[in-house]
């Protein structure tokens, strides 16, 4: 594989999970200082890897499912994503080790997945 293989990073997180339990019950100014603390973690991680971060990505908000019933809210453990390059699916995973997301915020994991070519008609 070349480094020209695309992989989707998703971040995953509970806005009901014990970590974000623990999160929320943290004094005001300490949940703050962690904030600090995590996303200057995380603008280091994107410096770090800045060669390879195809598609920054970001936060990710409320989601709308569409099926042929119509339109419904829904919930998940989707909270953001980033598309990286790699080698393998194994280097690109290894980017993601002590993420911030989890690290220092009460993110849960980060699912990474190669992003494939449409297929050819």
């Amino acid at each position: 594989m070349s480094t020209e293989h695309k992989f989707l990073a998703i971040y995953l997180g509970s806005t009901s999970g014990s970590k974000m339990a623990a999160w929320r019950a943290l004094p005001e100014a300490e949940r703050k200082a962690k904030e600090q603390e995590g996303m200057a973690a995380w603008h280091g991680w994107v410096e770090k890897h800045k060669s390879v971060i195809v598609e920054l990505g970001g936060p990710l908000g409320k989601t709308r499912r569409i099926d042929g019933s119509g339109i419904t809210e829904v919930s998940n453990a989707l909270t953001g994503f980033t598309v990286v390059r790699a080698a393998s699916q194994e280097d690109a995973a290894k980017l993601f080790e002590n993420h911030p997301h989890f690290a220092i915020f009460p993110g849960e994991a980060i699912e990474v997945m190669p992003v494939l070519p449409i297929p050819q008609m």
